[in-house]
């Protein structure tokens, strides 16, 4: 399943890597993108929910 989410909070690269840092071993792509704000995410439903993708970053401080 593919996700695009709007992230508020997210400012600069090392935004992005955190984001990336936190989602890379359960999903199968994630691709942050601070200029624009989003947030790519492709994952097996199997593995994980929405929900879940979006209580991790919510974790790491961001808005969604």
């Amino acid at each position: 399943m593919k996700l695009n989410l709007s992230i508020n909070g997210m400012h600069c690269s090392s935004c992005e890597k955190i984001i990336k840092m936190e989602l890379e071993d359960k999903v199968k792509t994630v691709k942050a993108d601070s200029k624009k704000g989003e947030v790519f995410v492709e994952f097996d439903e199997n593995k994980i929910n929405e929900k879940e993708i979006k209580e991790i970053i919510k974790k790491a401080g961001y808005g969604i």
